[in-house]
């Protein structure tokens, strides 16, 4: 059967129909089947209560204020006049006429008109009994001009695998949710107190499935039982899923989206999805969803003059397109269509129970002239190049989003030093929870490519996010962006022979895991994946049976666990009382020594860098108390990968004399590419 966006437009019974509705100055209402029925010949309801879009709804949706729009907008089980069906529901402001087509009525494009709803903003209903779930489906629009556009769902909640382009009807209702106790402990804490380690991960390429089909995709259930274990394993706080929301193009990676409000159908149906979230809640792991606000892709069933107008882009490209990605910017002026945003954040919330998002790209949203070159933007209404409209968007949404979500995460992926992402809400701040430091993450990335001679000259690189932390609360990525596209792998950036680039990766690892802010890692650099990340294969598991690899894997998760069983290395990280510089000048010999510390726990933890393949025996490093050092790990040991074992004394006690401006001092034995991390009290 052909798909309802591959017809040609033509003639016939559909032409005529938008005959009729240009030459009528107010669109008629059709009479459907519903209507026709007679109360006695219908069964009792059963199930679902019936939709509707009510004048209130249609007040609410066009203020920009209705955050239950997508229970009202889309497909919906329904029952009128005591039949099953599906309640179908659309905005199309400039359309002449719009028909519901798909495979229940054998994509007949004239079975099952719309009818506008009276000053309803533009929006149609119309309600078709008899069609349950797993319907394909699309919307038959008549444009302004008498075009015909085929258009999936916005707010359809699953649609057709691609190349398929089609919405599909279902029913989110009835999945056995067991995680109470998880949101309600989420509600009662505070994001910027708790331990955050991300694992950054895209579900299609983490790992194939051994069926030997052509995808290879896992399931969301399959998927679920397989990260668990790693994710407990590892010790990971959060999983953020890259490439949830529906898009038709693998290459993407899910960054131009077609479908927002339904998790795409690669890896199998929404409430499979649920069943993963349950589970990874189940065993403590938040989950965050990457969301993709700032733009969509241009493909003829989507967004795009989705009515023949631009009702979701600014119609001028000045403003509503992206020249360098080739896609369409939200007219975040409208308040449709920050209705529509604002409330696909808490559909994620409501029927996923997800823990967060990552806001993609917001530099691009904030600037208007980001990636344009001149006469192609347009200033502000002062002259100005910020967008006015994303500033009021950002603070709407994270008003409404944190404010009646308590516990809940919104992180900005902002590349530029745009002040106050992050804050309480109503401080005058975006209202954002975390902003990605993408200073700090250059900074790393090019120290760390240095050869260890030159790194002497570019030794305050690692320093200076510090002298900037506490003016955001801060994420340190590591993310899929820095592995891609000729980047090479975090392992393959490193210096030196290959047993040379583990170690100093594993310093690198060090250095990020004791500096101030929640981390980030891209799935696979945690045992040292060796070729950059694509879509199109799994990860090189094979790398574990190496002993360098399986050294890696095997020390990222010591990393792991003593972020998560010290208060010191996550409940102060924008502030200076939890972190203070031992030796942060120490260039000539490229060490870097510090220690973490926080009020409520005297455990107080200690790290000591060595950038260098110089050996430093008796190297003395200033203590910030006269007490004994207990040894909590040591990189330069073969368990890890080390060419030899470097061994450090398990126990270090203090000695009085002046060092690093302290009265006391450590001395030991300080290995080559060395990160020696200790705990005192």
């Amino acid at each position: 059967m052909a798909k309802a966006g591959n017809r040609t437009p033509g003639s016939g019974k559909a032409g005529d129909a938008a005959g009729r509705a240009q030459k009528s100055a107010k669109k008629q209402p059709v009479q459907t089947a519903a209507a026709k029925q007679k109360p006695e010949e219908a069964a009792k309801p059963q199930g679902p209560e019936k939709v509707f879009v009510s004048d209130v709804d249609c007040y609410l949706f066009g203020q920009g204020t209705h955050y239950d729009i997508y229970k009202k907008l889309g497909a919906h089980p329904s029952v009128e006049d005591g039949r099953k069906g599906t309640f179908f529901a659309v905005w199309a402001p400039d359309a002449r006429a719009v028909y519901v087509i798909g495979t229940f009525n054998g994509w007949d494009e004239t079975a099952n008109p719309m009818k506008e709803v009276e000053n309803g903003e533009g929006i149609w209903t119309c309600f078709i009994p008899d069609v349950g779930t797993g319907e394909l489906y699309k919307y038959l629009i008549w444009g302004p001009d008498n075009e015909k556009l085929y258009k999936a769902d916005p707010y359809a909640n699953e649609a057709e695998l691609r190349p398929g382009t089609a919405s599909k009807t279902t029913d989110l209702s009835g999945f056995p949710w067991t995680d109470s106790a998880w949101l309600a402990k989420r509600a009662a804490s505070n994001p910027n107190h708790n331990p955050m380690f991300i694992y950054e991960c895209h579900i299609g390429s983490w790992m194939k499935h051994p069926d030997g089909t052509a995808d290879g995709f896992y399931t969301y259930r399959e998927f679920a039982d397989r990260l668990v274990e790693y994710l407990k394993k590892m010790k990971f706080t959060h999983v953020e899923l890259m490439g949830i929301l529906e898009h038709p193009l693998d290459a993407s990676w899910g960054y131009q989206v077609t479908g927002y409000y339904a998790p795409t159908s690669r890896y199998g149906e929404p409430k499979d999805l649920m069943y993963l979230v349950n589970k990874l809640h189940a065993n403590h792991i938040g989950v965050i969803l990457d969301w993709v606000p700032a733009h969509f892709c241009p493909d003829a069933h989507g967004l795009a003059c989705f009515d023949g107008r631009c009702i979701y882009e600014d119609p001028d490209p000045r403003r509503g397109e992206h020249p360098d990605w080739g896609t369409k910017i939200f007219n975040l002026g409208k308040p449709e269509v920050k209705n529509f945003l604002i409330a696909n954040v808490l559909y994620w919330i409501r029927e996923y129970h997800i823990d967060g998002i990552r806001v993609d790209a917001v530099a691009s949203m904030l600037y208007l002239d980001y990636g344009k070159k001149g006469g192609q933007w347009l200033p502000n209404q002062y002259g100005g190049n910020k967008n006015l409209d994303a500033i009021v968007f950002f603070q709407h949404m994270n008003s409404v989003v944190r404010g009646s979500y308590p516990g809940f995460v919104t992180i900005a992926e902002e590349s530029t030093a745009w002040p106050n992402v992050t804050g309480e809400i109503g401080t005058g701040s975006l209202g954002f929870t975390f902003k990605w430091n993408m200073g700090w993450m250059h900074d790393f990335c090019e120290y760390m490519k240095l050869d260890p001679i030159m790194r002497r000259g570019s030794h305050y690189s690692l320093t200076f996010a510090m002298s900037y932390n506490n003016s955001e609360n801060y994420i340190l990525p590591l993310s899929h962006d820095e592995v891609v596209h000729l980047k090479c792998s975090m392992v393959e950036k490193m210096p030196g022979y290959q047993v040379d680039k583990y170690s100093n990766l594993r310093l690198g690892y060090t250095y990020m895991l004791g500096h101030a802010g929640k981390k980030l890692l891209f799935m696979g650099q945690e045992f040292g994946q060796e070729r950059e990340w694509s879509e199109a294969r799994e990860l090189d598991w094979y790398l574990l049976e190496n002993p360098l690899n399986a050294g890696m894997e095997k020390y990222v998760g010591k990393l792991l666990e003593i972020y998560n069983k010290y208060p010191c290395m996550y409940e102060i990280d924008n502030d200076w009382a939890g972190f203070e510089w031992i030796n942060a000048d120490d260039r000539d010999r490229s060490i870097y020594s510090f220690y973490r510390r926080c009020p409520q726990d005297d455990r107080c933890v200690m790290f000591i860098l060595n950038m260098t393949p110089v050996e430093y025996p008796d190297y003395r490093v200033g203590a910030p108390k006269l007490t004994k050092y207990r040894l909590l790990l040591n990189s330069a040991m073969t368990e890890y990968g080390a060419p030899k074992d470097c061994k450090v004394p398990s126990v270090i006690t203090a000695q009085k004399g002046q060092c690093d401006y302290k009265d006391q001092y450590l001395k030991f034995d300080l290995p080559a590419y060395g990160a020696i991390i200790l705990e005192f009290v």
